[in-house]
């Protein structure tokens, strides 16, 4: 990636340029540290992505601002030796939960992963592996609860549509509750 800088009005906007031959369009992220991600495709040219930049500028200004304003939060906690060191008792906390939750559901999952993610708790694939980041062990129980019946329901419904919140529903009266502190976790 390089560094760029571009002049909007009275401001400069600091941006890292990534290329790809695999993307289509020109892609914007404002990253964890506040930092500008410009991905665009091999064929286009730069004047086109700094046009697409100020025309987004409004966007840039709110987006680095709001992601400088959080507080960090448990996804923020950790680093890789915290990873390794927990990622076992992880593992463990999350395999006792599904054996108790899944008494109830009765679905088939794959294999049970425990990653070092920095912006999801948990995600299913479409093959049935269970992905679970290792900072449920941080989690208060009942949120790491919520947190696994989530994913364990995405075995039958690889959505959120109403079928999805109703089998959460059935031993997580409380998700919606759950779901909304979860995002101020």
């Amino acid at each position: 990636m390089r560094k760029n800088n571009l002049k909007i009005k009275d401001k400069e906007i600091q941006y890292f340029l990534r290329r790809s031959s695999r993307a289509k369009n020109i892609r914007l992220t404002v990253n964890q540290k506040g930092q500008l991600i410009a991905t665009l495709p091999w064929i286009a040219r730069k004047k086109t992505l700094e046009n697409f930049i100020f025309k987004k500028s409004s966007w840039i200004f709110k987006k680095i601002n709001e992601v400088k304003n959080m507080k960090p939060g448990l996804l923020d906690r950790g680093d890789r030796k915290d990873y390794f060191k927990n990622k076992q008792r992880a593992y463990d906390l999350v395999k006792e939960k599904l054996e108790k939750y899944n008494r109830f559901y009765n679905f088939s999952y794959r294999k049970i992963y425990i990653r070092n993610q920095k912006t999801r708790w948990g995600s299913c694939s479409s093959m049935g592996n269970l992905n679970f980041n290792w900072r449920i062990v941080l989690l208060d129980e009942v949120y790491a609860d919520y947190l696994i019946v989530h994913e364990l329901c995405h075995l039958k419904q690889l959505n959120h549509s109403k079928k999805f919140w109703a089998l959460v529903q059935r031993t997580i009266p409380r998700y919606k509750i759950l779901r909304k502190e979860m995002k101020d976790i």
